[in-house]
């Protein structure tokens, strides 16, 4: 099974992307799907895209990507979570 390259962003690459990422983290884990996740800042995710084969993001998206990009404010507020796993997952599968 391909390892799934994923980009978590925010405003500043730091606080809330490190939340999402343990989420993100403990998602692919329950589901047997193999991750490596990068944390990056919004302003750096169309750079690295190429990099990547999805964008999970806690602030509003700039521009278009080329990958999945899925707003991840859920994971933050508690609200709608299951609703953003599945698109996650669903996004994930569709790259393998």
């Amino acid at each position: 099974m391909k390892t799934i390259r994923v980009l978590v962003a925010c405003g500043a690459g730091i606080a809330t992307s490190t939340v999402v990422m343990k989420k993100v983290e403990d998602l692919f884990a329950r589901n047997d799907m193999p991750v490596e996740i990068t944390q990056i800042k919004i302003a750096e995710a169309a750079g690295k895209q190429d990099e990547a084969d999805m964008l999970i993001s806690t602030t509003m998206l700039p521009t278009q990507y080329k990958i999945p990009a899925i707003s991840a404010m859920a994971f933050l507020t508690g609200i709608g979570t299951e609703k953003v796993e599945n698109q996650i997952i669903e996004a994930a599968k569709g790259i393998q």
